[in-house]
């Protein structure tokens, strides 16, 4: 049987907390929550999202680290020890994507991408469930995209697959320990994660149809929480995100190379008109 993770007093650890899902998820924990814990690189930005949430139940710690790396997990895993911290709440929100061709990406943008969208998360989640007590919550931000191999957003549709897959064999395997594992695969949210997708000379991707499947964070982050505390073990939020997500999971995989090849070719000859 699935349990769900009660919220109430939880002591969270939230990654990539300085802006949008991040912020978001400390925004609706913080009233019920015992204890946040905000990690993001940008240690400024983190006290400015701590201080918004001034007056809450919640205490706040902030630590930035970079989580991309050995040495940036490493040092958080450290500064919980010293400071006898034990989040039994782990979100895994941190992430990055790259709008373009594979062939014509930054090599240390590519391994950026893969470093903190899958081995940051990986590592986090083992790090941290050898100090769970008892029990316990993962809450993984994957996406929409975890569904489909994108082009021109090949790398981050791929590690977000992963994600999806990872999650809902950890809620099979941890739910004898009484720990809850849910993955929630958002569709396109107004947040800065299009502005650090984009390439440094402004090129962006194909965003046909995006319009039909946009939710706030607000509502991503409520449904979220709302299937971590029933025990489910993934959750696409939003209508439209749910029907698309349902439809992708479905359609056969021949099917589906038609309609993205003909896309991409649609794309190409509109290119060449401009």
């Amino acid at each position: 049987m699935t349990h769900g993770f009660p919220l109430e007093n939880c002591r969270a650890l939230i990654t990539g907390a300085s802006s949008g899902l991040g912020a978001e998820f400390a925004r609706q924990l913080a009233p019920q929550a015992a204890e946040l814990i905000l990690v993001a690189r940008r240690g400024d930005v983190l006290e400015e999202v701590k201080a918004s949430l001034a007056g809450q139940k919640a205490r706040v710690t902030c630590f930035a680290a970079d989580l991309g790396s050995d040495a940036g997990r490493a040092s958080l895993m450290a500064f919980l020890d010293q400071t006898g911290l034990k989040p039994d709440l782990l979100i895994n929100n941190a992430g990055l994507g790259d709008y373009g061709p594979f062939d014509t990406s930054p090599a240390d943008k590519t391994r950026l991408q893969i470093d903190l969208n899958i081995t940051a998360l990986t590592m986090l989640t083992h790090a941290l469930l050898l100090k769970m007590e008892g029990r316990g919550g993962i809450l993984n931000v994957s996406s929409l995209a975890s569904t489909l191999p994108m082009p021109e957003l090949a790398v981050y549709a791929a590690s977000k697959s992963y994600v999806t897959s990872f999650s809902e064999a950890l809620a099979i395997e941890l739910a004898p320990r009484g720990i809850t594992v849910t993955c929630v695969c958002p569709g396109p949210t107004p947040t800065n994660f299009s502005k650090t997708a984009k390439r440094s000379d402004g090129s962006d991707t194909n965003r046909d149809g995006q319009a039909l499947l946009r939710i706030p964070p607000s509502q991503v982050v409520a449904e979220a929480l709302a299937a971590l505390q029933s025990g489910r073990p993934c959750v696409f939020p939003g209508t439209g995100v749910k029907v698309a997500g349902s439809l992708f999971r479905l359609m056969p995989r021949f099917l589906m190379r038609i309609l993205l090849r003909r896309r991409m070719r649609k794309e190409a000859i509109g290119l060449k008109k401009l």
